[in-house]
Formats: structure tokens, C-alpha cells, sequence
């Protein structure tokens, strides 16, 4: 954690804790709706032999690249069940991209969750590409138990009180 992260998490107070130190789901109730996006990220990692597999479609289970991207964003819209003391919210739109990545070899997972609401997405971007990258693991696991899923991380949100936000990478 850089300095800098360091000085802003110390000034801010533990809004999911209450005065006993008990976990709480944080009042939204008096803020505005607004108009809130997040993109998140992350890399699945494999051998060359797998990454040809799906990228041919051969792989034994179907459709690994279409399953994955379907279950992201059905995790997207779970998020609230999934995550403790997260809000469930009106989810306006999730897409999940899957890149291929002869880099790797492997694939990016992107995920874009809009909303308009009191609260932000970034969870369920996060979330997206989570259970995308588990999925794509599930169904490439017969041809290759060492599949690694590697940094998942917030690129982007926008939207609500505490301003927008841009990774530097």
C-alpha cells in the first residue's frame, strides 16, 4: 500500500462497523441515485496446449469462453447474495468480455457493471470476473488442473460522493 493509500484509509471512518464494533450493512437510504459504473479485470493463466483447446472450441465440456462470460453476469446480479452486507441493486447493464491472450497464454476477463442507485458496482464488476474466471477454470479443468487465475482488481468506477476513480497501471 503506498503512502498516499495509507493516509486516506486511516482518515476514514469504518462505515460497515457499528459503535459496538458489530458488522452493518451502511445506511444509503439519504443518498442520491445516481448514475454509477465499474470495470474490473483480471488474467487466466494455462498451457499452450489448453489455450489452443478452447480457443479451437475442443474443449470437453462445451462452450468454455460462452459459459464463462453467461456466468459472470449472472454473479454480477447475484453480488448481494454472495458478498455479506453488500446491497442488492438494480443492475442496468453487465457486460463480460473474454480476451484471448497468446501473451499468457490465456484470457482477460473484463467486466462493466452500470447502475443507477445510492451505491456503486464495483463489487459486482469484481464479482463478474470472479466467478467468469472459476467458470472458464470448471470448464478447462479435464484438460488441465494448474490453470491459475491471476489479478483481479478494480480498473475503474465512476459515480457517487466519493468522486471517480482511475488505476494507474
Amino acid at each position: 500500500m503506498t503512502q498516499n493509500n495509507l493516509e486516506i484509509s486511516q482518515n476514514h471512518q469504518l462505515t460497515h462497523l457499528d459503535a459496538q464494533g458489530e458488522a452493518r450493512m451502511v445506511d444509503v437510504s439519504n443518498k442520491q441515485s445516481t448514475k454509477r459504473q465499474a470495470v474490473a479485470v483480471g488474467h487466466v493463466r494455462m498451457s499452450q496446449p489448453t489455450f489452443e483447446t478452447i480457443q479451437a472450441g475442443n474443449a470437453p465440456k462445451g462452450d468454455v469462453l460462452g459459459t464463462a462470460r453467461i456466468a459472470g453476469i449472472m454473479a454480477a446480479k447475484q453480488t448481494s447474495q454472495l458478498i455479506p452486507l453488500c446491497h442488492p441493486l438494480p443492475i442496468q447493464k453487465v457486460e463480460v468480455q473474454i480476451t484471448p491472450d497468446t501473451e499468457l497464454p490465456g484470457y482477460q476477463i473484463q467486466a462493466s457493471v452500470t447502475t443507477i442507485a445510492e451505491t456503486g458496482v464495483e463489487m459486482e464488476a469484481l464479482t463478474a470476473v470472479s466467478v467468469a474466471a472459476l467458470t472458464l477454470y470448471d470448464m478447462a479443468k479435464a484438460l488441465e488442473k494448474s490453470i491459475q487465475i491471476e489479478s483481479i482488481r478494480l480498473l475503474s468506477k465512476t459515480g457517487g460522493k466519493s468522486g471517480d476513480y482511475q488505476r494507474q497501471e
